[in-house]
């Protein structure tokens, strides 16, 4: 979180200097809450983590009830409505959606113990998941896709049986090939939005779309390819001037590339996957199922998220709008995924080891 704040203030300093006449506006607005988030996680690390079992129905129904509030009257941002302004304080409900779905599922499967790997109690996973993740979808595929994943993530490592989820996951492999082919069907059913269509266009040919949809793209891999092994030094990239649009959001791996080099940007995924290690650990070691869960929920979520970031930055799928954990701008996205690593933590310091 400290490495994301440095590299929002090296990637935002100049569009901030130029929008609000500050160039540390983002870097400070983001500190804010991620100190705030900061304390939270800290106060969550400290309670049983048996009590979030308590209200996570409740927290489920209240989901919907968020959801179907965006759809109806939430904010617009960059041609999608997924903003919700409550009192004053504007946050996206997809990013509790994610918590309420991991916390529900380590409930349900926990009740269910060895019954998971009946077709009957999985057909009930998929049953809590797909309406809400429909909901997301509608203006945020790229959130209903995580909230699938995490389900899907979460039922792989409880079943005994591994090869159902293999087939699975290389039909979606097999989706992501063929895009261009079924994507043209599907927008004229409605199944896909004209934006949506458009994206899986650029993806294939970002050339062929150098001033519109293409252009982020593009810029994204200019950053990449001109920081060559080592980088131009921080601070001290040209494509943030400008050029890639929102550089301090989604696609802030692209600078990272750009000022750091494969070098840097090699150092930022063994990070990630230390953390990853870190939730495996404790989620092997947790005291109970469901506390080992809840970890493999958040650890999915965090994994999901930073595979599909980078793919989206280096074009390997099309741009769906992802955050990299920590490290992106979005203060709704730092202040849950806070409330996440609390929830880890609280299961971390359950652990009594044995001697």
């Amino acid at each position: 979180m400290a490495f994301g704040l440095l590299m929002i203030y090296s990637a935002s300093s100049y569009t901030a200097q130029l929008q609000h006449d500050d160039a540390s506006y983002y870097m400070m607005r983001q500190l804010k809450i991620a100190m705030g988030g900061l304390g939270i996680a800290l106060f969550l690390s400290k309670l049983d983590y048996h009590w979030y079992a308590r209200f996570a129905f409740l927290a489920y129904v209240l989901s919907y009830v968020l959801m179907i509030s965006v759809a109806l009257v939430g904010k617009d941002s960059h041609g999608s409505r997924r903003w919700l302004n409550v009192g004053g304080i504007t946050f996206q409900p997809t990013e509790f959606v994610k918590i309420v779905l991991i916390v529900l599922l380590a409930v349900v499967i926990t009740h269910m113990g060895k019954k998971v790997n009946s077709l009957r109690s999985v057909g009930v996973v998929v049953a809590l998941t797909l309406p809400i993740a429909g909901l997301v979808a509608a203006n945020n595929l790229s959130s209903g896709i995580i909230i699938v994943g995490i389900a899907f993530f979460m039922l792989f490592v409880a079943c005994d049986k591994g090869w159902p989820f293999y087939l699975c996951g290389l039909g979606a492999a097999a989706v992501v090939v063929t895009a261009g082919v079924w994507a043209p069907w599907l927008e004229k059913v409605k199944l896909l939005k004209a934006y949506q269509l458009e994206r899986i266009f650029v993806w294939l040919d970002p050339e062929a779309y150098p001033r519109d949809g293409g252009f982020q793209v593009l810029q994204g891999l200019y950053a990449i390819g001109s920081g060559g092994l080592m980088g131009k030094g921080l601070g001290e990239s040209i494509q943030k001037m400008g050029f890639v649009p929102e550089a301090q959001n989604d696609y802030i791996f692209a600078i990272i590339c750009e000022e750091m080099g494969l070098f840097g940007a090699g150092l930022v995924i063994v990070i990630f996957l230390f953390l990853i290690y870190r939730f495996m650990l404790i989620a092997v070691n947790a005291p109970d199922l469901f506390g080992s869960l809840l970890v493999v929920g958040v650890m999915g979520h965090i994994a999901i998220q930073v595979v599909l970031n980078i793919a989206v930055v280096t074009n390997t799928i099309p741009n769906t709008g992802i955050t990299l954990p920590f490290i992106s701008y979005g203060g709704t996205s730092v202040l849950f995924l806070m409330i996440e690593m609390g929830m880890v933590l609280s299961v971390s310091n359950q652990i009594r080891l044995e001697k």
